[in-house]
């Protein structure tokens, strides 16, 4: 796809990479966003990173929009991804699947869903040709996922499944939005995996819940005293199902001030990965769980 510039307003460009989300198209959005931080230009106010695409916020009365858009593609024609390659980290988040906090929230909402008499677990399984609940959580948790942004409300991550295309996880949003999601639910949509840092509404499928925080305003959280929100574009997750008894150990924990995320400091290359998936996720597993 060519990359498709439009405006967005008086004081908006928007920059779409490609149509469909992928890694390449994560990596030259990242690359251009990077490139048009450092070229400094004067009257841009805002760079926004997507998942596959950009948003430039800018003072028209500084800067033509027209002017903005020549240098923005001119940016462009700098961005290579032949040799991406990410110093970043590898977290592990733990998920209690199966809870009873989001099935009773989405057993209110059932009339809202595609499948009334089911759950969100059996409807996602269904659909995507899993036997069964747990073969789809064992999908679910079994490869690495790349933190390909972190918005709609703050510190949620948008992670998106590090597998073959034709491996990857398809799952429609709710018929119609729920008014009501717990905070820390895992939910799923379109080829999206997320997990909600507040309480509110939403309309992603609900799959579990993590007893991690991920977002905290009064960063009183002993990980988060350096800053509100926990991810970063370009960070690497890996689910670890947990029971119900595991779960009230770590909100424990957190709430004693002793929990610590593990977190491995890792290098991902765009190359490697694309000529060896299972083998670059093997490696990636290997140096989370290294002593």
């Amino acid at each position: 796809m060519t990359t498709r510039y439009t405006h967005g307003g008086d004081e908006h460009i928007f920059v779409e990479i490609d149509e469909a989300m992928s890694l390449e198209a994560f990596f030259k959005s990242l690359s251009i966003t990077n490139a048009v931080r450092e070229a400094d230009i004067k009257g841009m106010t805002e760079i926004c990173p997507a998942n596959a695409s950009y948003q430039i916020k800018f003072n028209p009365d500084i800067i033509h929009p027209d002017d903005l858009m020549a240098e923005l593609k001119r940016l462009e024609q700098t961005a290579d991804v032949s040799d991406a390659v990410l110093n970043t980290r590898i977290i592990e988040v733990p998920v209690y699947y199966q809870d009873p906090w989001t099935h009773e929230t989405l057993m209110r909402f059932r009339e809202r869903h595609q499948d009334p008499t089911g759950t969100d677990l059996d409807y996602s399984a269904r659909i995507n040709g899993y036997d069964s609940v747990d073969d789809f959580i064992k999908a679910h948790s079994g490869a690495p996922w790349f933190v390909s942004m972190v918005g709609f409300v703050s510190g949620l991550p948008f992670l998106y499944q590090m597998v073959e295309r034709e491996k990857q996880i398809q799952v429609p949003k709710y018929l119609r939005p729920r008014t009501d999601t717990p905070k820390l639910t895992v939910g799923y949509g379109g080829s999206f995996s997320c997990i909600y840092s507040v309480r509110g509404a939403g309309g992603y499928q609900m799959f579990g819940i993590t007893p991690m925080p991920i977002f905290d305003p009064e960063q009183k959280i002993s990980y988060l005293k350096d800053f509100m929100v926990f991810f970063k574009p370009g960070d690497i997750v890996k689910w670890k199902p947990i029971s119900r008894e595991e779960y009230d150990r770590d909100v424990a924990a957190v709430e004693a001030g002793t929990f610590e995320p593990r977190i491995r400091e890792v290098m991902f290359s765009l190359e490697d990965f694309n000529k060896d998936i299972a083998g670059t996720n093997a490696k990636l597993e290997e140096a989370l769980y290294a002593n």
